[in-house]
């Protein structure tokens, strides 16, 4: 029997910081986007690089840090994913132009790809000795998500109503060297032999970017527009080189066998549309409360914390309650017609929308949507993994939903642009825009609930019992 390290509550506390930083950097710029793009001079439709080129990144790299950790050891990743997300957050905040402002959201993109699943490895190391340990780890660093969401949306709206936007990222300098200071209390694992699949990395994450820079470009350059047509098909020929990669390399990022695993697959999907939907109806509410309504980026980010707060709440306290009673697959289902539901009824807003009435209850319910849906998904695709396949069954479903949050986003930006939200002086032409994106999201949500719940695989009796325990 393993002994258990002395200080690995303490070393939990710095793995949980790295989980709320993480998240927090997906969050926190979205109060701070209408300032972001005065400044730096984003259109309306490029706005959204601002986060797409962080979730590109973070989402392509995730199966290679994952697999970098192991070859390196994965405290070692740890603290190389810590220093270039620093390095990421000096160079966006003191941008000056968009072009850099994009480069340094990528940059802070591959730290976050190089922390999280170094993160993962390491709790896996420090608890993975007692069952019961490990579930407690467990949700405490899953707590660290929901709390890093709802930290951002506040922390985004302080720093930029009363500092500057650049504070948002200046934030990660001192927590990240305060970290990088703690990694101590991380154990020093030696890495093993093996071989990194560049190729396979590179071509997925091309591919990705390709894919969602033809979308973005695709409503000025016309969808049937040569150049469009061109850059969608080189996506898929780059994401086809991928799966020929990993068919054809003796050590791939992701091993084409592991979609055996059962729900994998199902989950997966139901993750993408998530994202898909979950992420753009954020983005878009962020931009209807600063552009429409006329909020300040305190008040915007004040106006999320319900949502969040919510979020907060039911992912760490009754989430997983329910899951033992109903099963993964209704709650994802559930989950996801819930989110429907929430985003259409936020498409109804107007150009003098009441906050009290048209948006807090509609983002309510989208939140326990969300709520009901993201943990039974991860789970789902998780349960039915052997031990040695658990790290890639969690890296990639983590990555389906950075890449269905890119590509969903980019879609309904394009969508929302084209119904007139590209039109900033026009209060009714933005809203039309936002509405459209809200009634698209909601569809996509929609989709994913009706295809859960026809094509996921119920739970087993063992398996329901194993949750209950």
């Amino acid at each position: 029997m393993s002994t258990a390290n002395p200080k690995r509550w303490w070393a939990l506390f710095v793995l949980a910081t790295a989980q709320f930083m993480v998240i927090m950097d997906t969050s926190i710029i979205g109060v701070a986007l209408p300032e972001m793009q005065k400044d730096l001079g984003f259109s309306q439709g490029e706005l959204q690089w601002v986060f797409n080129a962080y979730v590109i990144a973070f989402g392509g790299l995730l199966l290679l840090g994952g697999r970098l950790a192991d070859l390196l050891g994965a405290r070692k990743v740890f603290v190389s994913g810590w220093v270039v997300l620093i390095a990421g957050s000096v160079l966006a905040a003191a941008a000056q132009t968009a072009t850099v402002e994009v480069v340094g959201r990528a940059v802070q993109g591959v730290g976050g790809a190089l922390i999280a699943p170094a993160a993962m490895t390491l709790l896996m190391m420090l608890f993975g000795h007692d069952p019961k340990e490990l579930g407690k780890a467990m949700a405490l660093y899953g707590a660290a998500a929901p709390a890093g969401g709802t930290a951002g949306v506040f922390l985004g709206g302080v720093f930029t109503e009363w500092l500057s936007w650049p504070w948002v990222f200046i934030i990660y300098v001192p927590i990240g060297v305060a970290t990088l200071a703690a990694t101590r209390l991380l154990p020093a694992v030696e890495g093993k032999r093996g071989s990194v699949d560049i190729l396979g990395a590179v071509s997925v994450t091309a591919g990705l970017a390709l894919a969602v820079f033809a979308v973005v470009r695709a409503p000025d350059a016309g969808w049937g527009a040569t150049s469009t047509v061109l850059q969608l098909g080189g996506a898929v020929a780059l994401l086809a080189l991928f799966l020929v990669i990993q068919k054809s390399v003796r050590e791939p990022l992701m091993p084409l066998k592991v979609w055996r695993i059962p729900r994998l697959g199902s989950a997966n999907l139901a993750m993408t549309l998530l994202g898909a939907a979950w992420i753009p109806m954020w983005y878009f509410l962020n931009l209807y409360l600063q552009q429409v309504m006329g909020y300040g980026a305190f008040a915007s980010g004040a106006a999320l914390l319900p949502m969040t707060g919510l979020l907060m709440v039911f992912m760490t306290a009754i989430t997983a309650r329910l899951l033992g009673r109903f099963g993964a697959k209704s709650l994802i289902g559930t989950g996801l017609l819930v989110l429907a539901l929430g985003l259409v009824w936020l498409a109804q807003v107007g150009p003098t929308g009441s906050f009290l009435i048209d948006v807090l209850p509609a983002s309510l319910v989208a939140a326990l949507g969300m709520s009901l849906a993201y943990i039974p998904a991860m789970m789902a695709a998780m349960s039915g993994a052997p031990q040695e396949q658990a790290g890639l069954a969690s890296g990639i479903v983590n990555t389906t939903y950075q890449v269905g949050s890119a590509l969903g986003l980019a879609a309904l930006t394009a969508l929302a642009t084209s119904q007139g939200a590209g039109e900033l002086g026009s209060l009714p032409a933005l809203t039309d825009g936002f509405s459209a994106a809200f009634v698209g999201a909601g569809a996509i949500a929609a989709v994913g609930g009706v295809v859960t719940l026809l094509v996921m695989r119920g739970e087993s009796v063992a398996a329901k019992e194993k949750v209950n325990a």
